[in-house]
């Protein structure tokens, strides 16, 4: 086992799915969320700046048809795809009027080719109104609908810190709601926010386990000029760890995580031209590779340590006497 099979990669996971590649079609549509607007809180979180997730989108003025036109010629010719998830991508997609919302999901449903649509969004906009119409979409276009939910991490008073307008409660409302039809989940997660430990770590590994999140997605905390976070960096008021203790918390979270989990990134990347930290000053592809070093040379892999589940401290009692003398 080398150190790319020691967990689930989403490209592998996609093609046994699909049985082929299927490549994601960003969707960048102008927005916000109501952590900027007041709604929830204001400047939303200390770590966004204005074009929130979609700096690698193509500019929201061009409408959604042609993005998906736009960035399905680029594939086809590039790599010969021919299957497709739309994945709106920036801000908060189900922050919109429930027309708007409609609007956007049929004509990306009604695309060709394409297989899934990903929705990026907050825990404290999921809505059974717009879950319910999801559920119709699905049905009618035999459609993959995958929830993406921002986290970062199951820390509430770090959540506070960061001033995501939303706590742990939130994305556990967020989960049973998305679960109750059947959607997959996909959640964020930033390993190494100033204001977590090991411990988090664990524990954000543990929580998606035991809710049977289907898919996840690490990120490395950058810092963007402008920012909260910049202002706070700058007077170093902060400190972030090292890259070795980064490459530790994702083989850690890995170890604890539930083998079934999809791992759809190990590393994200940020914007190019206004950060004033990101990555290490390294490239993505080659943290990735030292994760998968690190997992390789410590001989360990995902669900390792995943035991906490089922009863933990009644694994020394035989539970199937108990229940042959009717002893519960």
């Amino acid at each position: 086992m080398d150190g790319t099979t020691r967990y689930r990669q989403y490209s592998e996971h996609l093609i046994k799915k699909f049985g082929q590649k299927v490549y994601k079609l960003p969707v960048n549509l102008p927005g916000t969320c109501p952590n900027r607007d007041n709604t929830v809180g204001k400047g939303g979180c200390i770590f966004c700046d204005e074009e929130g997730a979609g700096f690698e989108c193509l500019p929201n003025s061009l409408d959604i048809q042609q993005q998906i036109a736009q960035n399905r010629d680029f594939f086809i010719k590039r790599f010969n795809a021919k299957k497709f998830i739309v994945y709106f991508q920036a801000f908060t997609n189900t922050y919109l009027t429930l027309e708007q919302f409609k609007e956007n999901m049929l004509t990306a449903a009604s695309q060709e080719d394409i297989v899934g649509i990903s929705i990026s969004t907050r825990p404290d906009c999921i809505n059974d109104t717009y879950l319910d119409f999801l559920w119709e979409v699905q049905q009618k276009y035999n459609l993959d609908i995958n929830i993406e939910l921002g986290l970062q991490t199951v820390n509430y008073h770090t959540l506070t810190k960061v001033n995501r307008g939303h706590t742990l409660a939130e994305f556990l409302d967020a989960v049973q709601r998305i679960k109750k039809r059947n959607f997959e989940i996909c959640t964020h997660i930033i390993l190494n926010l100033p204001w977590d430990n090991l411990l988090d770590v664990q524990e954000n590994a543990k929580i998606l386990s035991v809710l049977g999140i289907d898919y996840v997605k690490l990120h490395a905390l950058y810092v963007v000029k402008g920012t909260v976070l910049a202002q706070m960096y700058e007077r170093q008021e902060i400190s972030i760890i090292p890259l070795e203790e980064y490459i530790n918390r994702v083989i850690t979270f890995l170890e604890y995580l539930h083998p079934d989990i999809v791992v759809q990134r190990l590393v994200g990347k940020g914007p190019k031209t206004r950060q004033l930290f990101s990555n290490w000053a390294t490239s993505w592809w080659k943290i990735k590779e030292s994760i998968e070093k690190g997992l390789e040379e410590r001989n360990t892999w995902q669900g390792k340590k995943c035991d906490y589940l089922n009863g933990k401290a009644l694994r020394h009692i035989n539970l199937q006497d108990c229940k042959t003398h009717k002893l519960y």
